[in-house]
């Protein structure tokens, strides 16, 4: 389950702002993006992540990746900072 990552990572953001600002300060290794969430909240973070070369990894809904962040709410994307 590529979510397990997320979920045992020690350094990680949660959100779509905390995301965005890893992905421009180069701290982002690796960014999960729900599928379920609106194109115009994703589509930003997509893009920038492609730009810079950093992996995505698609999670099925928001409330998976919420779940895999460790909070009660769905969330649309997060971010590992460390390997």
């Amino acid at each position: 389950m590529p979510l397990k990552r997320l979920t045992t990572a020690k350094k990680k953001t949660v959100g779509t702002k905390q995301t965005v600002k890893a992905i421009e300060k180069g701290l982002a290794k690796t960014v999960f993006v729900a599928e379920d969430a609106d194109a115009h909240i994703t589509n930003p973070i997509v893009s920038l992540s492609n730009e810079k070369g950093i992996p995505i990894v698609y999670a099925d809904t928001m409330k998976n990746l919420g779940k895999a962040c460790g909070i009660e709410v769905g969330c649309a994307s997060a971010a590992v900072l460390e390997e």
